[in-house]
């Protein structure tokens, strides 16, 4: 990843839960259950267990909350990724009160595998994470034979399935978004400039497959090693290949600033640059002139603005872009939660629902193969920042 069955249940309509996200957002409920870490005892404000005998490991045992796992390294090189995760995902305990989940966090810095035991030994029913697809493909084996679905946090669609969900944000989904959209103004021939390793491979496959399914045609791929000479030879090897309509760079906007003044000057001047996803954690792409009139696709930021505000006001500092996705899974949690019956094992077919949640990104739904469809805004830049130019629908069937 790049650091970046009940019948009778009927899911409440997206536009409602959106709303009672929107006051959720807007109202600081104090005094709520935190996310603690894992052996410590619950929060002072929280109201006490019903029962105390221990489980697992020492935790009190819960009767009237579920046990969910907050799998996220908060030591190890993505310590700061995983804290920023674990206390979004507080901040969506204190949003929406709390009052039947105990969320406790593990980390996965020494070891997902042993984060995870430790975690169904103490009774979790739910994991939210790992982040890494390595630290996926570790935990998924146990958790599956103990009944524990996974919400993880990876962009790897290779990790999904089988009882494992993928709520990252992928690339196929921001390229397909962006292409179609780009067909739509007139443009039918594409061309890609991708890294090499899973990323790249996974990028050119949806640009091929997103352009062919819109109409057009992939009619030049360079893929390249991330310094500076290798991208400079693949971009001159690209501008040998003439005629395309748009060309996407299927890396980081730190690749991206660094490809574009080289495409304008390799022959290739009017073609749209187009991006994905990787793009939105990017502010400083709007000042590089090179990298104006560029699209690409994205969830949209409103909603993740105000979580920052809060984020600031209450932690001292900015979230990293991924925090969301812990509030996101909180607020999934929360929802189910209210027709969970505490002490069963998750009611795993209700994630399928094909009407979706939503969250501070968005409207989202999980696919029969596990990963998160999302509802996506296509973003212009401009010298000012990212101007939407093809908003994000509200839910799906739109």
């Amino acid at each position: 990843m790049t650091v970046m069955a009940e019948a009778a249940y009927r899911p409440q309509p997206i536009r409602s839960f959106l709303r009672a996200m929107g006051v959720g957002l807007a109202v600081f409920l104090a005094g709520c259950q935190t996310v603690v870490p894992r052996g410590a005892p619950p929060p002072q404000a929280a109201p006490p267990p019903r029962a105390t005998a221990p489980t697992g490991q020492g935790l009190p045992q819960d009767e009237s909350r579920h046990r969910i796992a907050l799998l996220v390294p908060v030591t190890g090189p993505n310590a700061a990724v995983g804290q920023s995760i674990a206390n979004a995902a507080n901040l969506a305990l204190l949003d929406t009160g709390g009052q039947k989940l105990r969320i406790t966090t593990y980390d996965t810095g020494p070891g997902a595998a042993a984060a995870a035991a430790r975690a169904i030994a103490e009774g979790n029913r739910l994991i939210l994470g790992p982040l890494l697809a390595e630290d996926v493909r570790a935990v998924s084996p146990a958790a599956r034979a103990a009944s524990v679905p996974v919400i993880s946090f990876s962009n790897d669609e290779s990790v999904a399935g089988n009882g494992t969900f993928l709520l990252g944000f992928t690339p196929h989904q921001s390229i397909d978004r962006v292409v179609r959209y780009a067909r739509s103004k007139g443009m039918s021939r594409f061309a890609g400039l991708v890294p090499s390793g899973l990323y790249g491979r996974s990028a050119a496959n949806a640009l091929i497959k997103a352009a062919e399914s819109a109409g057009g045609s992939v009619v030049a791929m360079q893929s390249y090693e991330r310094s500076p000479k290798a991208l400079a030879a693949a971009v001159q090897k690209m501008g040998r290949d003439q005629g395309f309509d748009a060309i996407l760079i299927a890396d980081s906007g730190r690749i991206a600033i660094q490809a574009a003044p080289l495409i304008r000057k390799s022959g290739s001047p009017s073609a749209r640059l187009l991006g994905t996803e990787l793009w939105n954690t990017e502010p400083s792409l709007s000042g590089q002139a090179a990298m104006r009139g560029a699209w690409f696709a994205s969830v949209s930021d409103t909603m993740y603005r105000q979580l920052g505000t809060k984020y600031r006001a209450r932690f001292g500092s900015g979230p990293y872009r991924l925090a969301s996705l812990g509030y996101d899974a909180v607020l999934l949690a929360t929802r189910i939660a209210n027709d969970w019956r505490v002490g069963d094992v998750f009611p795993v077919r209700r994630l399928t629902d094909s009407d979706g949640f939503a969250g501070v990104d968005g409207a989202f739904r999980f696919g029969s193969d596990g990963v998160a469809e999302r509802a996506l805004a296509v973003h212009q830049i401009d010298a000012g920042g990212f101007t939407v130019i093809s908003p994000a629908p509200r839910g799906f069937g739109q």
